[in-house]
């Protein structure tokens, strides 16, 4: 199969009058020994149904299709859309019936928009627009419920946010909302020579398993919550910084007690399950 090199890249782009824009948080990837790391590492091939993010020009799209799998894209430039499937019959025309593009902003797509005969996709494999990574990440995981893997390329900061464990300094809200979905571990680095154009940021992968939600009588919407109100005030206790949550200071404590959290612990020192737990308590009253 015939992937996208730095010319070629070039080429598409000015032809279509495409320049990258950090609105959209586009930086394409230009080398092809990179894209087909990422294919290998999220275990895709024949049979598999994978979700693209922010396809761009098809540099990653053209390595995912090699593998054998079928791909289903997201795209929000309707210029960057319209090319796709160009681009795949011209360098992959065997792969070409494999090959769906949806023109949808993809913190607005809905599970059966991403249906191909009849199925929704088990994995998302993408480079990830650094500036809605997590929330993108975050709404996949919600709205398409047979997601049982990804990897995804993020700036690495963030990277280091969403696979952080309780007690790590980087551990915040992405790292315990995605764990609510998933197993998450960083998976690796990526140079930024190559990028085109070239981002100022380096870039980190991250690979994530699908596991069931913590058990709770909460909500995913009333641990969240908890979850958010918890890192608003991060330095304070967990007393004090879930005050307005509970509805008093007094009112956090005794959930936090009965959750079995003591009530001077700080947020990043709690799981998923504990936030959950402290979710179900407060809900009992």
């Amino acid at each position: 199969m015939s992937l996208l090199g730095p010319a070629d890249i070039r080429q598409l782009a000015g032809r279509l009058d495409v320049r990258p824009t950090k609105q959209l948080g586009q930086n394409f990837v230009v080398d092809a020994n990179t894209v087909r790391r990422i294919a290998r590492l999220a275990g895709v091939g024949a049979g598999d149904l994978v979700t693209e993010i922010g396809p761009g020009l098809g540099s990653l799209t053209l390595a995912l299709l090699e593998t054998g799998a079928h791909v289903v894209a997201v795209e929000i430039d309707p210029k960057l859309a319209a090319e796709l499937p160009a681009t795949i019959a011209t360098r992959a025309p065997e792969a070409a019936e494999r090959f769906s593009v949806v023109l949808s902003d993809a913190l607005l797509v809905q599970a059966q928009q991403l249906e191909v005969g009849g199925r929704t996709p088990t994995a998302v494999v993408a480079n990830l627009p650094y500036n809605v990574a997590v929330p993108v990440l975050l709404t996949l995981l919600e709205r398409v419920s047979t997601l049982a893997s990804g990897l995804v390329m993020v700036q690495a900061e963030v990277a280091d946010r969403l696979a952080a464990r309780p007690g790590d300094k980087t551990y915040g809200v992405p790292s315990v909302k995605a764990a609510w979905y998933a197993d998450v571990r960083r998976a690796g680095a990526v140079p930024r020579q190559v990028f085109w154009p070239v981002p100022n940021v380096e870039s980190g992968l991250v690979q994530f398993t699908a596991r069931p939600h913590p058990e709770t009588s909460a909500t995913r919407e009333e641990v969240f919550a908890c979850v958010d109100a918890a890192f608003a005030q991060r330095r304070k206790t967990l007393r004090a910084a879930l005050a307005g949550w509970a509805g008093s200071a007094d009112a956090a404590e005794a959930a936090l007690r009965q959750a079995g959290i003591d009530p001077k612990t700080r947020g990043e020192r709690l799981t998923v399950q504990e936030f959950s737990a402290l979710a179900a308590a407060r809900r009992k009253g």
